[in-house]
């Protein structure tokens, strides 16, 4: 039964706004005088969901502002799963959600992909038109799972990786939020001592005919330099940023650069690790819903941030495509760590290949955690440690002159 989104009035005068089930808009109005509400405006939710998708892109279609969040994505993946393998149809489970869903972008987008689904599309081809939300790897489970019949399991391995995923980009952001928060304070309090507290020093010594200490010179000369071109500093570092974004917006500088990322000492080894997690998760989930290994490398390829390895996953997709078995084909690209050619070399073998896949996405993630926390906690009492030596030579600096006034006048 095809699905409306109304507007309407109620005898108190209200304005209520939803979704309704009806044959026709016709008859979509007559539900509402039913009910005592005067309709304003009816419209069937999948001409106004693309109505309003064009309307905020100029025409193209796809909304700048997303429905779900990584977190709300995987909530919802999984209250889909729950009902899908409760028994529920698809058509059903969806309408559940849509009356469930509390905010009204999400409420209008589900019952969208419910209409599609009524109408006869596979919920495949229903998520495709909203790429925006569903990513064409998620597309491609879910087409696998509606085609292998066992879309309530796979809708179940979707969540968990969904889950797994936004769990260690949590973990890596919390690592690093500390070490950040700590640099950004001495930044300030730096830059604040050196163009406040330094210039009032200078201002006292400036009718002084004895000469300065050298450590107060140079900061007086820092502070000098900070106050009167500052601002040609920020602009050059805003610039340079810019610059840098232009030339990593070109494929050939973007990968060499991220392959020179690789080769840093810590970063290198942590981005190594992350990037095979990703693929070797997104590699194994898809398998195992049944998705051809070739294709499955493919979209496993799209999901690495680092372009050298992308183009790594690429070489070794034509090497597989020619015979190569995978694990030959991943360990000839020395990019991607070991241990992930020696975990599909045994799944191969023993024709568990999502599994073993899956468990080297769980290692390598664990070795990223690992690797994270370690640089956090090294680099924590250093920051303290460099910012109290900072702290310590400003004092100095301002203190020195004092200390050499007390022992003329003595």
């Amino acid at each position: 039964m095809p699905v409306y989104s109304f507007e309407a009035i109620s005898a108190a005068g209200d304005t209520r706004k939803g979704v309704i089930d009806a044959d026709s808009a016709k008859a979509a109005r007559s539900l509402l005088r039913a009910q005592a509400l005067v309709p304003l405006k009816v419209e069937p939710v999948s001409a106004q969901a693309g109505a309003a998708e064009k309307a905020n892109t100029g025409g193209v279609g796809r909304s700048y502002r997303r429905v779900f969040g990584a977190t709300a994505l995987a909530i919802w993946t999984r209250q889909l799963a729950g009902l899908v393998s409760s028994g529920l149809t698809l058509e059903r489970a969806l309408a559940s959600l849509s009356d469930e869903a509390e905010k009204a972008p999400e409420r209008e987008l589900v019952a969208t992909l419910r209409a599609e689904v009524n109408g006869g599309a596979p919920f495949a081809k229903a998520l495709a038109q909203h790429p925006r939300e569903f990513s064409d790897i998620f597309v491609a489970v879910i087409g696998a799972g509606e085609q292998s019949g066992n879309l309530g399991l796979v809708l179940e391995r979707l969540a968990d990786d969904l889950e797994e995923q936004h769990a260690l980009k949590a973990k890596l952001i919390g690592a690093a939020l500390y070490p950040a928060i700590v640099s950004l304070v001495a930044i300030v309090i730096v830059l604040f001592l050196v163009t406040y507290v330094v210039p009032q020093v200078a201002n006292v010594f400036a009718g002084s005919k004895r000469a300065l200490p050298l450590l107060t010179v140079i900061m007086i000369n820092t502070s000098a330099f900070l106050r009167s071109y500052g601002w040609l500093l920020l602009l050059a570092l805003a610039g340079g940023g810019f610059a840098m974004r232009l030339a990593l917006a070109k494929a050939s500088f973007r990968e060499k650069f991220d392959a020179a990322w690789l080769n840093l000492p810590i970063l290198g080894k942590m981005s190594r690790s992350y990037n095979s997690a990703r693929f070797a998760s997104t590699l194994a989930m898809l398998a195992a819903a049944g998705v051809p290994i070739l294709k499955a490398l493919q979209a496993a390829a799209q999901t690495l941030s680092n372009r050298a390895m992308r183009s790594d996953a690429l070489d070794a997709l034509v090497l597989v495509r020619e015979g190569a078995p995978l694990a030959s084909a991943l360990a000839q690209k020395k990019r991607f760590p070991g241990l992930l050619a020696m975990f599909a070399r045994l799944g191969e073998q023993t024709g568990t290949l999502p599994l073993m896949l899956q468990r080297a996405a769980k290692q390598l993630g664990t070795e990223v955690q690992r690797r994270a926390l370690q640089l956090a906690t090294l680099l924590e009492p250093l920051l303290i440690v460099a910012m109290g030596l900072v702290v310590m030579l400003i004092v100095l600096a301002v203190l020195m002159p004092i200390i050499q006034l007390n022992q003329l006048v003595r």
